[in-house]
């Protein structure tokens, strides 16, 4: 495992699930869910903080679980959630061109952990 590489991704990750957390629509309108003049529904606000905490949470684990099977388990459900959302975003985002950035971003961070997880190396 590649630790410097899985504990940098976590940071990232958690830095800006607190920031979606506080602020939505750094989420919101990049993926689309803003209306035509780039406001966000208060009930897509509420909707994405739940997945943003998500976000910061498994970070964080993937910043302070200790080496072994506790930092493999954070960074395989920071994995899965990375894919998830891939998949997940990929059917459901209305407009297509926002529909591929999606599954690129989640896709790029999901292979980055995955790069961490299973790569070997002094990286700490």
């Amino acid at each position: 495992m590649r630790v410097g590489l899985v504990r940098t991704v976590g940071a990232a990750t958690a830095l800006y699930g607190v920031a979606v957390t506080a602020w939505p629509d750094l989420l919101a309108k990049p993926s689309g869910l803003a209306d035509r003049s780039g406001s966000v529904a208060p009930a897509t606000r509420t909707s994405l903080r739940p997945l943003a905490w998500r976000d910061a949470a498994s970070g964080l684990a993937m910043v302070v679980a200790p080496e072994g099977p506790a930092l493999r388990t954070a960074t395989l459900v920071r994995i899965a959630a990375d894919f998830g959302d891939a998949a997940l975003l990929g059917l459901t985002l209305p407009d297509r061109s926002r529909r591929i950035k999606a599954v690129a971003v989640s896709v790029g961070w999901g292979a980055l952990s995955m790069v961490g997880l299973l790569g070997r190396g002094g990286q700490r």
